[in-house]
């Protein structure tokens, strides 16, 4: 049920329709309340201020129909210019990042605004009645109308706003910087630091002694198709602690599965009844798509699939690369600095539960550089800073296990400059390599 509803929340806040949405469903209960008011008396105190309300009928019809035809057709701009910049970005940058776009609270408050304040008019609207049409008395509510006018300046603001947004929004190094400080965030709020001893490297490489257990397995299946965007690792724990079961997971989140693939082998097989079958299953929320909510390595393939389109030779942009690699290289000295999770997993009694298969360091420097090398090894300037970046996270790294695994992609690259480049710059990258391995070594 957690990982749904976690899942639930990323849609929502994914998606574009979600937050105009309450915003108009404000605009509804707003709209309301303000003819409320007016029909108790509320803005008898606007009669003092003659330039404050509109005496007739007539006049506030003729001011609410046309906030409210104004605002209906600057959101359709409004959407139609989302539209665009999207199109334009995921086909420069690459389509996985079509959902950064589509989340970007500035877009959905636009749209909210206009769509809110055009039905806040049309509410208001049919509310103003004349003695002609009904034989009552007049009835203009002008705080209403007040309010619509307050609105009608909000949105110019917003439209303001958005036009300085969205250019800003597609900017490649605002695009970069947006994926780069999810990154960092994720690191920080899934990673703690390492333990007081700099020298112990407490990533998920350590042995397992006590990882294989005796007898068989009975699996527990996929019960759909698609993405893992969230393991309940809570869930798992209590399931097994409170069946005596231990579990081992086969997948991370971010890996692809098909209905019927275990997602788990599960010790002892005869303890594994059907309810509790249910209940790990439900640990796995799977979608359509890869998503940042455990995965990081989705938000570094995003940055890599940046780079690797800017060192293509179509276009031949090495500086865009070369911002990729310094948000790499920050998120990498962050996590150089960090205890990853281990494989194991025990309950309060210090009974194995889990048997988990956690991220390494050495796995993410490959997802990341790894998956650059071929296209930085190509190009002199990003070469250059691949090796730089590489020696500076090196200098934030403590554990002697991560600064080797820094110095053979280091080796690596230089292997591979040096069948890619010309003798010139290839003696450029040795020389450079040179430097990097031995502040490592140092």
């Amino acid at each position: 049920m957690k990982a749904a509803l976690v899942r639930l929340a990323d849609q929502l806040r994914q998606s574009y329709w979600f937050l105009p949405a309450v915003m108009t469903l404000g605009a509804v209960l707003l709209a309301g309340g303000m003819v409320w008011l007016d029909g108790q008396d509320g803005s008898g105190w606007m009669d003092r201020f003659a330039w404050l309300h509109a005496s007739r009928p007539s006049g506030a019809r003729q001011l609410l129909s046309a906030i409210g035809g104004s605002m209906i057709t600057v959101a359709g701009t409004v959407f139609s210019v989302t539209i665009a910049a999207v199109v334009y970005a995921s086909g420069e940058y690459g389509p996985r990042l079509l959902s950064n776009f589509m989340r970007d609270r500035g877009n959905q408050v636009t749209l909210g605004t206009f769509i809110a304040t055009f039905l806040y008019c049309i509410i208001v609207l049919r509310t103003v009645r004349s003695p002609e049409e009904s034989g009552a008395p007049a009835f203009v509510p002008n705080l209403a109308v007040l309010v619509a006018l307050l609105l009608a300046v909000c949105s110019v603001v917003v439209l303001i706003f958005f036009i300085h947004h969205v250019p800003q929004r597609i900017h490649i190094n605002s695009v970069i910087e947006d994926i780069g400080q999810r990154l960092l965030r994720e690191i920080e709020r899934r990673f703690p630091p390492l333990a007081d001893t700099p020298d112990s490297d407490s990533s998920s490489d350590a042995p397992c002694a006590d990882a294989e257990q005796p007898g068989t397995s009975s699996p527990v299946d996929a019960k759909g198709t698609g993405y893992i965007q969230l393991i309940d690792d809570e869930l798992l724990l209590r399931v097994a602690s409170e069946r005596d079961l231990v579990c081992r997971i086969r997948y991370r989140p971010g890996d692809f599965v098909h209905k019927g693939r275990a997602l788990l082998d599960v010790w002892p097989a005869a303890a594994l009844v059907d309810a509790a079958a249910r209940q790990l299953q439900a640990a796995f929320s799977l979608g359509s798509q890869r998503t940042a909510l455990q995965d990081i390595r989705f938000l570094i393939d995003e940055l890599v699939e940046i780079a690797a389109r800017a060192l293509s030779p179509g276009i031949n942009d090495p500086f865009t690369a070369v911002t990729c690699m310094d948000w790499l290289g920050a998120a990498l000295s962050d996590l150089s600095g960090c205890a990853l999770p281990q494989p194991l997993r025990r309950d309060e009694d210090g009974a194995l539960r889990i048997i988990a298969h956690p991220l390494d360091f050495e796995t993410l420097l490959d997802r990341s550089f790894g998956a650059l090398l071929q296209h930085a090894a190509a190009n002199t300037v990003a070469a250059l800073h691949f090796l730089q970046t590489l020696g500076e996270i090196a200098s934030d790294c403590a554990p002697p296990a991560r600064r080797a695994a820094l110095a053979r992609w280091i080796e690596r690259l230089d292997e591979k400059a040096s069948d890619t480049l010309a003798d010139h710059d290839a003696d450029r990258v040795a020389e450079k390599a040179a430097q990097m391995r031995a502040a490592i070594a140092a």
